[in-house]
């Protein structure tokens, strides 16, 4: 954000980015970036779960029951090549997985409190 001092008032919600003035949707935009990182029914839940902690995928199942195997496993994958989660496997057989937010995927906390604030207070 500008310093007020430069010569012009900053405004809630405007960055003061050049990535901020284009005229069109951008990759490299961060707005782009976390809803594709957020995209797909299920994201914010899978990351709601997992805000609460380390979960398995059975934990995941269980806390999400209408959620199919198919789509549970194309979130965590989706999460996990986005950085957001972790795959923890450990030792033993059978092996044991674990997935844990990354500490970038636990930055969206606020961000998920934010829209949740938003959609809440609508006209």
């Amino acid at each position: 954000m500008a310093h007020q001092t430069v010569g012009h008032a900053v405004r809630p919600g405007l960055p003061d980015d050049p990535r901020a003035g284009v005229a069109e949707p951008t990759a490299s935009c961060p707005v782009e970036i976390t809803l594709a990182t957020l995209r797909g029914r299920w994201t914010t839940l899978v990351v709601r779960e997992l805000l609460r902690g380390e979960r398995t995928y059975s934990e995941l199942r269980e806390a999400l029951p209408a959620l199919s195997d198919k789509v549970l496993s194309d979130r965590l994958a989706q999460l996990t090549e986005a950085g957001v989660l972790d795959r923890l496997r450990r030792p033993g057989w059978p092996p044991r997985v674990r997935y844990a937010l990354t500490p970038h995927g636990r930055r969206l906390g606020p961000v998920l409190q934010a829209l949740w604030d938003w959609g809440s207070d609508r006209p």
